[in-house]
């Protein structure tokens, strides 16, 4: 297949969007991106009639071999698992497919919710929900009756109803984690407990290589207090900087100069229902 480099620009979002949904993993999409057009050139430009469908079709089938095979891995993770956090300011940005980027789906939320289904569930609910294939495209690119495939996408969008809700209205969201913030830094645990769900989870990842909780903290006492206690055994060098993860704000936080951490938000009816703390070292963002 031959690929300009117009189209290269072009379908490098697109193959990025689609792998990092469906496997939430930066370094994990990247490579099946560079195999996916190492092969796509290998491929006579006799045998294609539509090179995004047929790109498409190889990413797909290379991040569900990823998945199946990261099952083992994922079972046996030290602690929650997070999503890579996603800094949109990069090499997408100014080309206009990164809209691809910015759509629905990408939240650290929406991320986590995809690990309730399997591989097949993940391609068919993203190719029909976020990107807007037909039933037609899909039943090609996964090598599946169309009637399977909708009974697939009913079965996936079941899976992950509760995470419908979540709120994607920046500005609102930035305005209620800055009173968060203020909140927490005063110790005014009564706003504190207007603006967290009384049924609020954290999940911190640390991947078994930084101390973090190896269980989910549930409710809104257990996650306060466990912010609490991390706040007060923090060295003074900690430094925090609102940021944009995943689309949506977030907190980068940096001890003695280096990025330490990230803190992700699930928020929907106008209060944070979950915190996503990720302090793995090979998951932090790249500066």
């Amino acid at each position: 297949m031959q690929i300009s480099n117009d189209e290269y620009l072009h379908f490098k979002p697109l193959l990025f969007s689609l792998g990092y949904r469906m496997l939430g993993s930066i370094t994990e999409t990247e490579d099946a991106m560079h195999e996916t057009f190492l092969k796509a050139y290998q491929i006579p430009e006799e045998k294609l009639e539509n090179k995004k469908a047929y790109l498409c079709k190889m990413m797909t089938n290379r991040c569900l071999d990823v998945l199946k095979s990261a099952r083992y891995r994922r079972e046996h993770y030290m602690g929650p698992w997070n999503p890579e956090p996603l800094l949109l300011e990069n090499e997408f940005e100014g080309d206009p497919s990164q809209a691809l980027l910015q759509k629905e789906g990408l939240s650290i939320a929406y991320l986590r919710m995809m690990e309730h289904l399997n591989p097949d569930e993940r391609a068919v609910l993203l190719l029909r929900d976020v990107f807007d294939f037909s039933y037609t495209e899909i039943a090609d690119i996964i090598e599946k009756s169309q009637d399977n495939c909708r009974k697939v996408f009913s079965r996936a969008k079941h899976k992950i109803s509760g995470v419908e809700n979540e709120s994607l209205h920046y500005e609102h969201n930035q305005s209620l984690i800055n009173h968060f913030i203020q909140a927490f830094e005063t110790q005014n645990t009564e706003i504190l407990l207007d603006l967290i769900s009384d049924q609020v989870t954290l999940y911190s990842d640390g991947g078994g290589k930084v101390k973090s909780a190896v269980r989910p903290i549930e409710s809104a006492s257990n996650v306060l207090a466990f912010l609490y206690g991390i706040a007060k055994k923090v060295p003074e060098a900690t430094f925090s900087d609102m940021t944009t993860i995943n689309g949506q704000p977030a907190i980068l936080y940096y001890m003695n100069g280096a990025l330490y951490g990230t803190l992700s938000f699930y928020i929907t009816k106008g209060q944070i229902e979950e915190l996503y703390i990720t302090l793995n070292p090979d998951k932090l963002p790249r500066s």
